[in-house]
């Protein structure tokens, strides 16, 4: 059986573990709180936690996958305690994995989190949207990816760092009559022709981008599907936010990371920790 909770820090005083059943069927209208309810003739198994130790010490669960930004660190800074907290959980032998909507590689999320100061053997390893993504457009043994051209719009970073497309046999354009895909890694610039850096470019000129290629009927892939993002203490908007735009323009559009199917599921005895709901409960199935 595989369980989530969405916590603010690995160090709650008292939290509670839910299980999935009920929680996915009004995922949308209810928010996690302190507490949860059971509904009469269906199996729910609710207990009350201390703490993260407290789970750990059970040995129910084989691994650990473990959100990122808004979890373990604000994206500049750990949260206090986290890094002593897994070094501790390490100690007892749980396999923790990071799982992000990162639009980054996993190489490079592990590098990130070394420059923070965690240790990445702690880590028996990283999935992230951005290298999901990758993957996707390198091997192409999707149907829906199979179908794709190489010329492609890229939406990406620019003050956060351009993500690179090297490897993948893609040509970046600038023009909406060249592109046979939009690939949204970041919401600050777009990629040059050139395949040497991008240009700064205003969110809102992203989204003039998107209102014309509705027409001409070119899908879009989103790297990663958050909205919005913790950085420090300010919300950074992130490619999820154009990809809703394209769709409620009438877009095609081809979600990577958590909570879409392109996920890994159907893990059990599974710990998922994340710092929302809505991108945990949808995972957690067994």
């Amino acid at each position: 059986m595989a369980f989530t909770i969405g916590l603010a820090s690995l160090v709650p005083e008292h939290s509670w573990i839910c299980s999935r059943k009920h929680q996915k069927k009004d995922l949308y209208r209810r928010r996690m709180s302190t507490t949860c309810s059971i509904v009469k003739n269906e199996n729910q198994i609710c207990r009350s936690l201390r703490g993260l130790r407290d789970l750990a010490q059970t040995g129910q669960y084989k691994a650990w996958l473990l959100d990122q930004f808004g979890v373990l660190h604000d994206g500049q800074r750990p949260y206090r305690g986290a890094i002593a907290t897994l070094e501790q959980l390490a100690q007892t032998g749980i396999k923790m994995v990071i799982i992000s909507n990162s639009s980054r590689r996993a190489l490079t999320t592990l590098e990130k989190m070394r420059k923070l100061g965690f240790d990445p053997s702690l880590f028996d390893g990283a999935i992230t949207s951005g290298e999901l993504t990758h993957q996707y457009l390198l091997r192409r043994n999707d149907p829906w990816f199979a179908a794709l051209g190489r010329r492609c719009i890229h939406m990406t970073w620019s003050e956060r760092g351009a993500i690179s497309l090297e490897g993948l046999g893609l040509q970046i354009v600038e023009d909406l009559e060249s592109a046979d895909f939009i690939l949204a890694h970041g919401t600050e610039a777009i990629g040059l022709e050139s395949g040497n850096g991008a240009k700064k470019m205003e969110l809102e000129k992203l989204e003039q981008i998107l209102e014309n290629a509705v027409a001409k009927g070119i899908p879009m892939i989103v790297a990663n599907p958050d909205h919005v993002t913790v950085e420090a203490r300010a919300l950074r908007v992130m490619p999820g936010t154009l990809g809703t735009k394209y769709e409620q323009l009438g877009g095609q559009v081809r979600w990577m990371g958590k909570p879409d199917q392109s996920c890994p599921r159907g893990l059990c005895d599974t710990f998922w920790l994340g710092d929302r709901v809505e991108t945990l409960l949808v995972e957690a199935s067994c």
